[in-house]
């Protein structure tokens, strides 16, 4: 027993992942496994691939210099779609997908541009999800926007593998020095240029003029745009300006600018990209390569699977007729999902088979093309019946694996969906099979005693993972998630319902679901019941009635009814009512699924996960969900976290998109929340409910954070020379408000370790670090305004906060507790999330024109537990002259010399 737990440990530790299932590795210094996906709408073009490898190739060999001879990449796979024509030298993947891919090539949603991106919502140093470019990116000549491919990509490989951030600020593009001089938001700041005001533009021509102060903040207009000199000295950095010619490297220590209001300074404490990155789990063994050569160039594998092959391996041992608190047995639960799974989920066109198994396994259909409503009869004809016997799992995949084989395909890149609830000492034995099959196998652990090992088949080989206990609807959830991996989204199913309704006998109920316009075709509406089937009446927007005889009954007489809605479900509210007809209390679940409205609409979609597979207490999770359309973010959703706790306790969570707390970035789609409260050691599962009330949500069109800067243009020989106009977004089309809609989604299971015994459990979390603080000057007096932290990170209402001021910026960055204190004795902190509004007046400072302060704030909980310093902020008092005097208009002004008139200089020096 000891060294099978022993053996347990050594695997969830050695196969620990982050949650996104990225096959890259490091070694020898060569980063090997690369996906690269072609999105199935990109039409064929071979010029594509040449353009994705000289990329790649150019970028290995810039890396390797950026990184001071660390890592190059050493293979890469590209991944080719479905919809493009089979060659000869196209492979068979294994378990590479689109879904999974490193690089995604796809056009965007809406022609706005085509800068490169990497979705990155993580904290410091976690990696990112995919980088995104789209193919006129790669097909056309953007040198003198972007600079070469190969450093854009580098640029990008930085945001998704080592967690760094842009050095560069749209939103806030110069700010006020500790010199008292205005500088362009950048690292270094020995990159120099001219700041200008772009007054009217044609054909490729702009009359500009000098940027002018704000009276209010003392700092450039709006509209001032910083433009590099075409000619540089600096070196750094990569993650402000990767185009300009003389950049190859990053802001290290010394050069790294810890002033700039940058994202890179907000996340990562002001430390430097160069830090970050050599704190990386890829640098702890990666020494710099001996010698002058230059590594290999990277090779290249071209892949295309051509249809998706499911297998569902299924327990049916004795342990699968546990009735799960006095409603079902587990193999009535699991039939239920399994059919919906095989009816509603499968797409048309993939290739499915099923395997039973207990102490020994039975194929009961070898692969069959789900083509009609036929093949779907004769695959749910099979499920089982009965349950009895022991658990043997490999016997179960080994037989999954027979049932794909059968049919002269191969292994490679299939998948399987294992269902089990019960333990298995005998597991290991199959794990060398399974790696070298190339399958991806989907668990979903059924009860508390599922075997501990299912998490290491997910992860070895790249598959989802799942846990259901007492939430009735939990296998649903988890079957309706498994959906294609090919990055066709309109063929994907979407859950818009999913409730389970205990009601006392001749009740009435009632709910209500929202079909909106991007979706209604294959639309499925499905219920299930415990005792008794009850009366159904389902109206459409439009006043049409389905009643219960309108509702197919199961075949095997597993408790369920379900509609399908002919044609497409019409767009708007549907209402359904269901009464028990029973004298005893039974439970009722409705579920409805649809898919998107046709291929050319991209749907609305909600994803969610975890931050990592598993939690070492007394480290917070932090809960993500995604709403988005195509790539658009969807803002102004309500978005509620489920988790169910290993012993079947249920909390709920409401998650914010702020950019406060565990969220990175205000208004990007991505809704987060820290998850603190554990309860007990062992599987944890989620599922998120996102809700759109109508003129309520809205779709972004600005653009993506973490991207490669567009640059206007260059200063050469004291003139401008302007690049295209990038396509912008005007203010009011900015967001569009949309209707009203309803998603559900699984995102998997988590398991929790180290977590005491009740009673024991101390308070160890401190409020959340406030990183949104602002000030300014209000009169004599300085108004700061922050989002309010919780009691424990973001939950709950602070005791206390604690101000400090100093005219230092080093005083607070360095020791914020010997800066002088602010009397915060009426302040009372408000609920997390709460707007904070604070007004104070400097004492023992005396104030005039020029002087600048810098404020910070920690927060206290009732365990006397102190949040982190947050952000450093700066308040200058700017009385501007009656006149100021302009120079003439294309006067050459160094980003690093320009003196704010009429302020005071100040310089801090740290003994």
């Amino acid at each position: 027993m000891v060294f099978r737990l022993k053996l347990i440990l050594f695997l969830v530790l050695h196969f620990l992942p982050k949650v996104k299932s990225s096959m890259v590795s490091l070694n020898n210094n060569g980063y090997e496994d690369i996906v690269i996906a072609i999105n199935p709408s990109v039409p064929e073009n071979e010029t594509l691939i040449q353009s994705i490898k000289e990329m790649v190739t150019e970028a290995s060999t810039y890396l390797f210099h950026a990184t001071e001879r660390r890592v190059y990449f050493r293979n890469v796979s590209i991944l080719i779609p479905v919809t493009w024509e089979s060659k000869s030298e196209y492979l068979m993947p294994k378990q590479e997908s689109y879904d999974q891919a490193d690089v995604i090539v796809a056009d965007p949603y809406l022609k706005y541009g085509d800068d490169p991106y990497t979705l990155q919502y993580g904290q410091c140093g976690e990696k990112g999800q995919y980088i995104h470019f789209t193919p006129n990116f790669l097909l056309t000549d953007n040198m003198s926007i972007y600079g070469p491919r190969g450093k854009v990509f580098v640029h990008e490989w930085a945001h998704l593998r080592w967690g760094v951030f842009d050095e560069y600020n749209v939103d806030q593009p110069f700010y006020i020095s500790r010199k008292n001089t205005i500088e362009a938001t950048r690292c270094s700041t020995h990159i120099t240029g001219m700041n200008v005001v772009f007054n009217e533009c044609k054909g490729g021509s702009c009359i500009t003029r000098q940027c002018r102060r704000d009276s209010k903040t003392g700092l450039y207009e709006a509209k001032c745009t910083f433009i590099p000199n075409k000619s540089q000295t600096a070196r750094d950095s990569i993650m402000f300006m990767q185009n300009l010619n003389s950049v190859t490297e990053f802001c290290t220590a010394k050069t790294h600018n810890t002033e700039a209001p940058n994202l890179q300074n907000k996340m990562c404490n002001h430390k430097s990209t160069w830090d970050v990155i050599k704190e990386s789990d890829d640098f702890q063994n990666a020494s710099p390569m001996t010698g002058t050569n230059l590594p290999p160039h990277p090779t290249f594998s071209l892949l295309k699977s051509k249809h998706r092959v499911v297998c569902l391996v299924l327990d049916k041992s004795g342990s699968m007729n546990t009735v799960d608190h006095l409603v079902s047995t587990r193999l009535l639960r699991m039939n239920q999902a399994a059919e919906l799974y095989l009816i509603q989920i499968i797409e048309k066109g993939s290739m499915v088979g099923m395997v039973t198994f207990d102490s020994t396994a039975e194929i009961q259909n070898k692969l069959t093309k789900v083509i009609n409503d036929n093949t779907y009869l004769k695959l749910t004809a099979n499920l089982p019946k009965i349950a009895s016997g022991g658990t043997s799992i490999c016997n179960g995949l080994k037989a999954g694996f027979q049932a794909i084989t059968y049919s002269n395909l191969s292994t490679f890149g299939a998948e399987i969906i294992l269902l089990t609830d019960g333990e298995d000492d005998a597991i290991s034995s199959c794990f060398e099979d399974i790696k070298q099959s190339g399958v991806i196998i989907h668990t979903i652990a059924l009860g508390p005693s599922a075997a501990k090992e299912l998490e290491t088949l997910s992860n070895m080989t790249g598959g989802l993972r799942f846990y259901a206990n007492k939430d009735i609807n939990g296998l649903i959830d988890a079957f309706s998630r498994i959906s294609s991996r090919s990055g066709n989204i309109s063929q994907q199913a979407l859950q818009l319902e999913s409730k389970a309704l205990n009601i006392t006998r001749r009740e009435w109920i009632n709910g209500t679901v929202p079909v909106d316009s991007t979706i209604g075709n294959d639309t499925f509406f499905v219920v299930t019941w415990t005792i008794r089937k009850p009366e159904i009446i389902l109206q459409d927007p439009k006043g049409k009635i389905y009643k219960t005889s309108d509702f197919k009954d199961d075949k095997l007489n597993i408790h369920s009814a379900r509609l399908r809605i002919p044609d497409i479900a019409e767009t708007g509210t549907w209402t359904y009512s269901l009464l028990n007809n029973h004298p005893n209390s039974q439970l009722l679940t409705v579920t409805m699924t649809t898919r998107a409205r046709s291929p050319a609409t991209l749907p609305i979609i909600a994803t969610a996960h975890m931050n990592q597979n598993t939690a070492h207490y007394p480290s917070p999770m932090i809960v993500y969900a995604r709403v988005s359309q195509g790539f658009l973010p969807v803002l102004g959703v309500n978005v509620t976290a489920i988790i169910e706790t290993q012993d079947g306790q249920q909390v709920t969570l409401e998650l914010w998109d702020n950019g406060i707390g565990a969220d990175t970035v205000k208004n990007d789609g991505i809704y987060s929340r820290y998850f603190t409260d554990y309860h007990g050691n062992g599987r944890y599962s989620l599922k998120v409910h996102v809700q759109a009330r109508k003129n309520t949500a809205r779709l972004s069109l600005r653009q993506q954070p973490n991207k490669a800067l567009y640059i206007p243009g260059y200063v050469e020989n004291g003139k401008i020379i302007l690049n295209p106009l990038r396509p912008e977004v005007k203010d009011d089309v900015a967001e569009s408000k949309m209707e009203e809609f309803s998603r559900l989604t699984s995102g998997g299971s988590f398991t929790v370790l180290g977590v005491p015994p009740k009673g024991n459990q101390t308070h160890v979390f401190p409020p959340g670090k406030i990183e949104d603080l602002e000030a300014g000057f209000k009169g004599d007096h300085i108004q700061l305004l922050w989002t309010a932290p919780g009691n424990v990170l973001d939950k709950g209402k602070a005791k206390s906060y604690n101000i400090r001021i100093s005219k230092c910026f080093l005083d607070l960055q360095k020791d914020f507790d010997i800066a002088a204190s602010v009397n915060t004795s009426a302040l009372i902190p408000k609920e997390a999330g709460s707007k904070e509004i604070f007004e104070f007046k400097p004492e023992h400072f005396k104030i005039e024109n020029g002087t600048k302060f810098y404020i910070a704030i920690q927060a206290i909980n009732e365990a006397n537990l102190t949040s982190e310093v947050s952000n450093i902020v700066q308040a200058t008092k700017f009385i501007p002259p009656k006149e100021t005097s302009i120079p003439a208009l294309g006067t050459n002004i160094s980003a690093i010399s320009l003196t704010v008139l009429g302020l005071a200089a100040f310089i801090c020096i740290l003994n």
